[in-house]
């Protein structure tokens, strides 16, 4: 039976690749924070569900010799490097954390199978986030980076490790540039799922109002169950390579909320506020890629319209506010992430 190291399991990516590969066959290892395994109620509830199927060890992106400890321990046929600080707003807030904990720790992992797990496959989550200030639309493999966050950064410095590690030392390391991907499992800090979680609220009458920034920014918005297949895609592959996973269409957080509000019966325009304090300092304007790459070498598609995609986060927040509210709970500010 393989063996497959994912680091952030407890993330919306980790627990969607940690279903397929179950399904696959593989026996299944994941990396957490040891204040995760001392709050498994509210730190795990995206696999709790898996908890039996999985196993679970201690560590720290911030200590190498802990992550080395457990690629030793597990030797994994496969590792998939998921875990970051990848919320790009906090991004600007603490630049030296966000870069810190990204670069570090791709680093860190990088080094630890190269010397304790030479022959397993890696695969480093890039980002969108790299091309920034794009010189071109729809972005490719080929298009220079240009990232306008320390977030973005980050990203850029983990592909060229990843890569160097993959043409210095052998590596089978692949880098996934994924696009926006989203989903009922996504973090209420994220613009998609606070639309979604916001507009439960006040379908239920328990705000009146929804406060966003740049609604003319504009994104290719997909579904992470489907972009992590592409992720177990590129390690089935021969030669290692970078891949661009997208929808190859953009939509601006104006259609997202327009969409989201219509499916619940109300009008968008009647609750969203644009509130200055949500624009980014260095603003992303357009970011849609070209995947005809993965397509035509890996065989991966996408096939799910952007519509579904909204009305599938709105139906789960509905449900799930509508639950808390049986509970007697989720009447105040903070979110309650035990569902």
């Amino acid at each position: 039976m393989k063996k497959a190291l994912i680091t952030g399991i407890t993330g919306q990516d980790g627990s969607y690749l940690a279903e397929l590969l179950l399904g696959e066959g593989y026996q299944v290892h994941g990396i957490v924070r040891r204040v995760a395994l001392e709050d498994p109620q509210h730190r795990m509830w995206r696999i709790r569900h898996l908890l039996e199927d999985i196993h679970l060890h201690s560590a720290s992106l911030e200590s190498y010799p802990s992550l080395f400890n457990v690629v030793r321990q597990v030797q994994p046929a496969e590792c998939y490097h998921l875990a970051a600080q990848s919320f790009v707003s906090y991004s600007f807030e603490d630049e030296f954390s966000t870069l810190n904990t990204n670069i570090n720790g791709t680093h860190y992992m990088l080094s630890a199978i190269k010397e304790a797990a030479p022959r397993c496959r890696f695969y480093f989550a890039a980002s969108s986030e790299m091309f920034g200030k794009a010189a071109e639309v729809p972005q490719n493999e080929q298009t220079p980076f240009h990232p306008r966050s320390s977030y973005g950064i980050s990203k850029v410095a983990g592909f060229h490790l990843t890569r160097n590690y993959r043409e210095a030392y052998g590596l089978h390391a692949s880098c996934g540039i994924l696009y926006n991907h989203e989903s009922p499992r996504r973090g209420f800090e994220f613009v998609t799922r606070k639309i979604s979680h916001q507009l439960a609220r006040i379908k239920l009458g328990l705000d009146s109002q929804l406060r966003l920034g740049n609604l003319e920014a504009k994104r290719d918005w997909g579904h992470a169950a489907d972009y992590v297949r592409a992720m177990w895609l590129m390690l089935q592959q021969e030669q290692p390579d970078d891949y661009v996973i997208s929808t190859g269409s953009c939509h601006t957080v104006r259609e997202f909320c327009d969409i989201a509000f219509s499916h619940a019966g109300l009008h968008y325009e009647d609750y969203v506020v644009v509130d200055e304090r949500f624009f980014r300092p260095a603003e992303v304007d357009v970011l849609m890629g070209d995947c005809s790459k993965a397509q035509n070498v890996m065989g991966w598609n996408y096939d799910r319209s952007f519509t579904d995609l909204v009305q599938e986060m709105v139906d789960s927040d509905l449900r799930f506010v509508a639950d808390q509210c049986r509970a007697g709970i989720g009447f105040g500010s903070q979110h309650d992430q035990s569902h």
